[in-house]
């Protein structure tokens, strides 16, 4: 085993002593604080102050002024209310095609597999307990919905943004998996048996529950994971049926090695590779390695991009067989949303501005006349090819507030300068690494004709099944391949703050 394997399951086994601390954590007693019911970081979150790998509750943080771009203003009227979920990577942890074997050769691949990657539909369900107790105008569903292009993902993740039944089971009955007790390989975490221990978990989580559902309207953002395999490799004869069949690889193909030189993509995105050529030939190589028998499910097809965006775009509310999924929507009388997609139809997980969009985004812009815009993708439009003409376009334009992303699973903001006044370039963490946090906005008009944009995280509260919610919070935590090595949860000034504009 490598040392890099051991480190990681070193650090799980120190949450062992702290699993029962972190279900006993919210409850209280005496002076105890409490988790939010409704999840706002502004009154309650978790913490480590200790640096022992438990999570308790901690007192939550009000907002700080930004003032980069404009000074302080006094707020005069409410313009909307908006929640940006994104990258909940709702996903079949059963399926043959998945290749969390791939996690053994390090970064960048060390996204094929987490140790809470079994209860993406229950912290997706309790990420919309919380954006209800917010009870925004908009939800904003910012891409990466699904993990593996799969159909039972996406009947799963609508299942749990409508409310209702979710089925989180495929194949068999119960779960069957690398994380399965009965897997000797000392690789995967198997929480019936390793630290830290809980029993019952994949029961629990192969188990059907009911969602909440979202009450306000929701409107999705394409990620590339959503029409990609893997977030890479466009679906394939050869992709496809590995996904519908019966035979997974679960342990690294003898010989098998990281393609040369591949490490240093590792920063391009924490969830896929920029190129499909790096995953394709690993990716055939299944058909000949050896194999573990698993239950074949044929609701696991992958869907066709055609049926992907018919989706997505009747979730939207949008009739057009556009081959984009480009549209806009007016959140009250002064507030418009411009939505752009950059997936890759070729594959690779980095985006690219497609020909037709930089006049189509020039329209949108004309057409907002004196609204407020917010852009939304899920790829950073400062990291996608060919986004420097639509990047220039809205650094001009005088009523651009803000541009939101997901995609690289962190929290960040910072201030983008510009003739037009300038604005606020967002990034939302995701909801399957930690901290596993969606976001609020607020939108304000102030004194002098400017605009500030309250902003503050949610975290996901108990929901259908009560504990998976946290027990996955506290997994994520404890991954030393995932969020909180990597800083996603982003520092103080990239979570709750006021961010101020100008007048136009």
């Amino acid at each position: 085993m490598s040392v890099r394997v051991l480190t990681r399951r070193q650090l799980l086994a120190r949450g062992a002593g702290g699993a029962l601390a972190l279900g006993l954590a919210g409850c209280g007693g005496g002076g105890a604080l409490r988790a939010a019911g409704d999840g706002s970081t502004r009154h309650s979150t978790w913490a480590d102050p200790s640096g022992s790998g438990v999570l308790g509750v901690a007192a939550g943080s009000g907002l700080i002024d930004r003032t980069e771009l404009a000074p302080r203003a006094r707020p005069t009227a409410v313009l909307g209310t908006l929640a940006h979920l994104t990258d909940a990577h709702v996903l079949d942890a059963e399926s043959p095609a998945r290749v969390t074997f791939l996690n053994r050769l390090g970064a960048p691949f060390t996204s094929t597999f987490r140790p809470q990657e079994a209860l993406t539909a229950q912290v997706l369900d309790g990420a919309v307990r919380a954006i209800d107790a917010l009870a925004p105008d908009v939800v904003i569903q910012g891409g990466d919905l699904i993990d593996n292009a799969q159909a039972n993902e996406l009947e799963r993740a609508f299942a749990a943004l409508r409310g209702g039944a979710v089925d989180p089971n495929s194949g068999a009955p119960g779960y069957f998996g690398v994380q399965w007790a009965g897997d000797a390989d000392p690789f995967y975490y198997r929480p019936d048996l390793d630290a830290p221990r809980h029993p019952g978990m994949l029961t629990a989580a192969t188990s059907g529950f009911r969602a909440a559902g979202l009450r306000a309207p929701c409107y999705p953002v394409l990620g590339d994971h959503d029409l990609l395999v893997q977030g890479v490799v466009a679906p394939n004869a050869l992709t496809g049926g590995i996904a519908v069949g019966e035979r997974a690889v679960w342990q690294l193909p003898q010989g098998l090695a990281a393609p040369a030189g591949v490490a240093r993509l590792a920063g391009a995105a924490p969830d896929g590779l920029p190129a499909p050529a790096l995953i394709e030939p690993i990716i055939a190589e299944l058909l000949s390695a050896p194999s573990v028998h698993v239950p074949a499910d044929p609701r696991r097809r992958e869907l066709t991009s055609v049926e992907a965006l018919e989706r997505l775009r009747a979730a939207a509310g949008q009739g057009s067989d556009a081959p984009l999924l480009d549209y806009t929507l007016d959140v009250g009388e002064r507030l418009r949303v411009i939505v752009l997609d950059l997936v890759r139809r070729e594959g690779g997980s980095g985006g690219v501005v497609h020909a037709a969009q930089p006049r189509w985004l020039a329209r949108q812009l004309a057409a907002a006349a004196e609204r407020w815009v917010l852009v939304f993708s899920h790829q950073p439009l400062t990291s996608t090819e060919g986004a420097n003409e639509l990047l220039a376009m809205l650094d001009r334009h005088p009523r651009v507030l803000a541009v939101l992303s997901g995609h690289t699973h962190r929290n960040r903001i910072t201030p983008r300068p510009g003739a037009g006044g300038g604005y606020w370039l967002i990034s939302t963490a995701s909801l399957i690494d930690y901290p596993q946090q969606a976001r609020a906005l607020r939108v304000l008009a102030t004194a002098g004709g400017g605009v500030a944009l309250e902003t503050w995280m949610l975290d996901h509260v108990p929901g259908g099944v009560r504990g998976l919610g946290d027990i996955s919070r506290e997994l994520a935590y404890l991954d030393a391949q995932g969020g909180r090595p990597q800083g996603f949860a982003g520092g103080r000034l990239d979570r709750n703050v006021t961010l101020y504009r100008r007048s136009a």
